[in-house]
This record gives structure tokens, sequence and C-alpha cells, in this order.
């Protein structure tokens, strides 16, 4: 599938002009469970709202990059963001953020391709070290770790899960690009 997989990056006003798809694939992977630091119930509302208070204004600003993974139709499958550090003294340091897989999209190399270029994008930032975390024993730990990023540890009970019935571990991984 990655052959037919475009990623491309939005600034502020693109994205704001993809805000209701951008909005319906985040909905999409809360409701299927993705802890993103969402509950249910999540409606297109808030996931919109979200999108337009604390992504675009970081987009305009210069403070966080987004990449999309686009289908042969031009629909939008999938999203990750770049946060860099905001303190003076790391400014080779950014976060993963956000990286999301419409459900009907998983498993065809949307994420790894995502990833690829976030990394590209990170070093032609000056970034060198990434940061990220994510429910522990999940697919997307599984999936950093083959991409070469490296636990650092784990918080027990970090965050309540989507559906509110437990709390969740948290992996905390990172990874030095050359």
């Amino acid at each position: 599938m990655t052959a037919s997989i475009t990623i491309e990056e939005l600034d502020a006003a693109a994205a704001a002009a993809a805000l209701p798809e951008l909005a319906r694939i985040l909905r999409a992977c809360v409701e299927a469970g993705a802890s993103v630091n969402f509950i249910l119930p999540f409606p297109q509302s808030d996931a919109e709202a979200w999108w337009r208070r604390a992504v675009l204004p970081a987009l305009a600003e210069g403070e966080r990059r987004l990449l999309v993974a686009r289908g042969a139709d031009g629909a939008i499958l999938g999203t990750v963001q770049l946060a860099f550090a905001a303190q003076p003294n790391q400014p080779h340091r950014a976060e993963v953020t956000k990286l999301l897989v419409a459900p009907e999209a998983r498993r065809r190399g949307v994420a790894r391709a995502l990833m690829r270029s976030l990394e590209d994008l990170a070093r032609q930032s000056g970034r060198r070290l990434l940061l990220l975390d994510t429910v522990e024993g999940s697919d997307a730990q599984r999936l950093y770790e083959a991409l070469g990023w490296t636990l650092l540890g784990v918080v027990p009970r970090f965050a309540l899960s989507t559906d509110r019935a437990r709390l969740e571990g948290s992996a905390f991984l990172w990874k030095e690009i050359a």
C-alpha cells in the first residue's frame, strides 16, 4: 500500500481548510480506542475545537509541524505532528505527537510512512533527539520499537483509558537521528 501513499506537510492555512477531515480522523481513532488524550464520548465538534485551539496556532507560530498521509484518491489517511521543544537549551529536541491513522487505513504502511517522513522533517529542522509516549504494550509501542525507538521507561497508571474503564501505563520512547 505504501506506493499509493503520499506524505505532505500542511501549514496552518491548509490545516484549517482540512479541519473537518483532520477532526474526523482524530474522532475515529478515539472511538477505536486510541489513547491520544481524549475520552468518550468525543463528538466531532470537540475534535474540531481541539485542532482549532491547540494545533492551528502552534502551526502558525512555527512551534509545530504537521504531516498528513494521503491515499490515491487524495483523502487524508493519517497525520503526525512534530512539536519543537520550547526550552532555550533544547534546540536539538522535538516531540512526536498524535500519530493518527484512520481505522480503515491501518496495517497498510501509513504509520511507517508518516514516521519516516517525520524523521526526515526533524533532521531538516535541526532536531536530532525525538521523544514520544504511547500506551504500554500497545501496537503503537511495537511499531515504534520496530522503527528503532528505544524504550526509556514506563509510568504505570499514567492515563485513563478512552472508555474510562482503567488506568493505563504510558511507555516513553526516544530516538536519536543523524
